[in-house]
């Protein structure tokens, strides 16, 4: 145990919202989170400070400048450092007695099967156009029965999905298979967001295109994306409280003050998804924007 820290003590002021009990079991539960970038990173700090005892982080990359406006771990004095190291030790700032196994290669078919293990709950931290990871991860979840968070940061707002086990997977829900990456892009977008609140204040277009895997982002959007995923977070391991699983999703944009329930059957099969997307495919035959 550090010097000056008590778990009791640190997780006091959560008590009120969960009782003693429910404060020990989050301390039992590990979560784990692939990607320590933009969401990834506020992830792992908003749950260390619920309590949660016990993480398996994975991410292979390092800070750079270009990751100031957004990621909780980019600073001047991690420049070029590992995401995932820098991330653990804020974490153990804040719970030194957390138990942390860290996957420096990212996720991959050959570490999967570890980075799972013993896992009460998956939060997706991964960059929006890491297709294959995220596509690995989901699918080991729902054959594990592990639920899973996806939590988008669109604009200044959040889009949240919840995967359940023995309801809708998210191959189900974004119909992915083996389609090519842009596709996958559009649909992943398209699927996160059937509201589309983000769109309206977008003032640059040309800043996104999916073709070249770019678009812009602000740290409102990340943060409110792990207090949405963090409350999703403990409401599926607590056991209390409504969650609305897919192909229910949820959109909240605090630029335009609005929060809209999504309800799509079948995913991006639903009619009202293929018209969007195809809505976007004539506006931009290349889908880059």
């Amino acid at each position: 145990m550090a010097d000056g820290f008590f778990y009791d003590a640190a997780f006091a002021r959560n008590l009120g919202w969960v009782t003693q009990q429910e404060q020990h079991s989050l301390r039992g539960k590990r979560v784990a989170i692939a990607g320590m970038g933009g969401v990834g990173g506020v992830h792992l700090l908003t749950l260390a400070r619920l309590g949660i005892g016990a993480f398996h982080l994975a991410d292979f990359d390092t800070f750079d400048i270009a990751n100031f406006n957004r990621q909780a771990g980019a600073m001047v004095s991690t420049l070029g450092q590992p995401k995932v190291e820098v991330l653990a030790q804020m974490a153990r700032d804040i719970n030194p007695e957390l138990d942390l196994q860290l996957f420096p290669d990212g996720v991959n078919q050959g570490n999967l099967a570890a980075f799972f293990k013993n896992v009460d709950l998956y939060v997706d931290g991964l960059d929006f156009f890491a297709f294959a990871a995220r596509q690995a991860t989901f699918a080991l979840c729902a054959q594990l029965d592990i639920p899973a968070i996806t939590a988008a940061p669109l604009g200044m707002g959040t889009a949240v999905l919840s995967f359940l086990p023995g309801q809708m997977t998210f191959e189900q829900y974004f119909g992915w298979g083996d389609l090519p990456d842009e596709e996958k892009a559009l649909r992943f977008l398209v699927g996160l967001a059937p509201a589309g609140l983000h769109g309206r204040y977008l003032v640059d277009p040309t800043a996104i295109n999916l073709k070249e895997r770019r678009g812009p982002s602000t740290m409102m959007g990340c943060q409110l994306c792990a207090g949405a995923a963090a409350t999703e977070a403990l409401k599926i391991l607590l056991r209390r409280g409504t969650v609305r699983a897919a192909p229910h999703g949820t959109h909240f944009d605090a630029y335009r003050n609005k929060l809209v329930h999504t309800w799509r059957p079948g995913g991006n099969r639903h009619p009202l998804q293929r018209l969007a997307m195809a809505l976007i495919r004539r506006r931009s035959p290349a889908q880059g924007t």
